[in-house]
């Protein structure tokens, strides 16, 4: 077992602590859709990415989510969204920013594919409205999406939620 599926697990295994009632679990991926989807996209998805969505094709914790990968999924599949942020907005995204998480406002958490390094790639947090200068200028909020993942969505939700799904 590699070191990222350990961590991975460990992270899977706090998110199960909270109640049904707060997380939304997908089915796994058992095919190569995730393989077609990186061959797609020109760029190798880090390792803790593949990881989560093979074991739950999208999650959400109190709404805040990691988008799956399917057809059934209607407009927000994580390649239509990528396909809708690339070529069919007006301010439209980077080639190497795959978006995973929108925050309700028109705005998305993004791998930055362009800096995969040891398996997993930061992710940066790209402002729909701001016309960046210089792509450097997209805040980079977090290491890997594990780290995102244990900020964003646990420790944020810890903060007003139980793992029963009550408020604190």
């Amino acid at each position: 077992m590699s070191a990222i599926s350990t961590l991975c697990d460990l992270l899977l295994n706090e998110l199960y602590k909270f109640s049904e009632t707060t997380l939304s679990l997908g089915p796994p991926i058992n095919d190569d859709r995730l393989e077609n989807f990186e061959q797609s996209l020109g760029f190798r998805l880090p390792s803790d990415f593949k990881y989560i969505l093979k074991m739950h094709n999208g999650i959400s914790l109190t709404g805040t989510g990691i988008l799956g990968l399917d057809k059934q999924l209607r407009g927000s599949s994580l390649d239509e969204v990528y396909k809708f942020e690339h070529y069919e907005v007006g301010n439209p995204m980077p080639a190497e920013f795959l978006p995973f998480s929108p925050d309700g406002f028109g705005n998305h958490y993004c791998l930055n594919l362009s800096k995969f390094e040891n398996e997993i790639c930061p992710v940066v947090f790209w402002q729909h409205d701001i016309i960046y200068d210089d792509i450097n200028d997209v805040e980079e909020c977090n290491l890997s999406l594990l780290d995102w993942m244990q900020e964003v969505m646990i420790d944020w939700t810890l903060e007003d939620t139980n793992y029963d799904g009550s408020d604190k």
